[in-house]
């Protein structure tokens, strides 16, 4: 799921930033911009982290912003002075017409100018109250999310469950409209088809083992074309459906896996239309399945 949040934190030694964002993915994928001097933290936040988001590419800001006001927070490196000093000395030895480093040099020199330590314990402390904070903020903004979600899921479960519903008693009427025209395509191939009131002249098989011959056909047919236990399943499959989102948690994987059983018995049911009425009800079901199947995969 997608999420956001940023909070900062005035301290003495300065202002901290954390911020969290997120998107989609399948599992718990977490990356972290963090300034040098608080790299340290660096576990202390993953732990925070994944003890309340199980799923999601995460991204953790962290910065800290010293106060000016916070007295005299640079220092001179005196060491690296006096290397430098005797560095410069041994080469102007060798090139006297070398000119000496200016001030300005030597100040931007890298390492000469310290700046002071903050204490650490301190720190901590602040930036895990901080983390606390805005992982509050980041996991109510997904549960926001998660709600808004979770309406277009059931809605989308609403308008199957009324096709299911509009169309199972068009079943009967399908299968007898079916087998009518059957009967008729099959009389007609078996030679009986009636000419004028009569009999065609010369049937190939007898009435009694021509009509017989039609009963098993017709039925056999009729299981084939019979859509009725591919509805049940899919009414009990919606059903579950319904109580998993009701139920809330993590149910990602398992509403991944229901999207998958309704989208098997509404292929099963295209595929096994007799009628158009039957044909159009499982393009509008895989329809809505697919609109499902996207932002399922976005839920925890």
């Amino acid at each position: 799921m997608t999420g956001y949040a940023v909070l900062t934190r005035d301290t003495s030694a300065g202002t901290l930033t954390a911020e969290l964002k997120s998107v989609n993915s399948r599992f718990l994928d977490l990356q972290f911009r963090i300034n040098d001097e608080l790299r340290s933290l660096e576990p202390i936040l993953r732990e925070a982290i994944m003890a309340r988001i199980s799923r999601g590419k995460v991204e953790c800001r962290l910065s800290f912003g010293r106060a000016s006001n916070a007295g005299d927070s640079h220092a001179l490196n005196a060491t690296l002075l006096e290397s430098l000093e005797r560095m410069q000395g041994e080469i102007r030895q060798r090139f006297p017409d070398a000119p000496h480093m200016s001030v300005n040099e030597l100040l931007r020199w890298p390492g000469v100018i310290e700046e002071a330590d903050i204490a650490q314990d301190t720190l901590q402390a602040d930036v895990q109250a901080l983390m606390a904070a805005a992982l509050d903020a980041f996991v109510q903004a997904r549960a926001r999310e998660g709600a808004a979600m979770q309406a277009m899921l059931l809605s989308r479960v609403d308008d199957m469950e009324a096709i299911v519903q509009r169309i199972t008693p068009l079943i009967p009427q399908a299968i007898a409209q079916f087998q009518q025209k059957a009967i008729e395509r099959m009389k007609e191939a078996l030679g009986l088809a009636m000419q004028n009131g009569a009999a065609a002249a010369s049937p190939l098989l007898s009435h009694e083992e021509a009509m017989d011959r039609i009963r098993q056909e017709v039925t056999l047919y009729g299981i084939r074309v019979d859509v009725a236990e591919e509805l049940s399943r899919l009414s009990a499959h919606l059903a579950e459906t319904r109580q998993i989102l009701s139920k809330g948690g993590q149910v990602g994987k398992r509403l991944d896996f229901m999207m998958q059983e309704l989208n098997r018995e509404a292929n099963t049911i295209g595929s096994k239309a007799a009628v158009k009425e039957l044909s159009d009800a499982s393009m509008a079901l895989k329809l809505l399945i697919e609109q499902m199947r996207e932002q399922v995969q976005n839920l925890e």
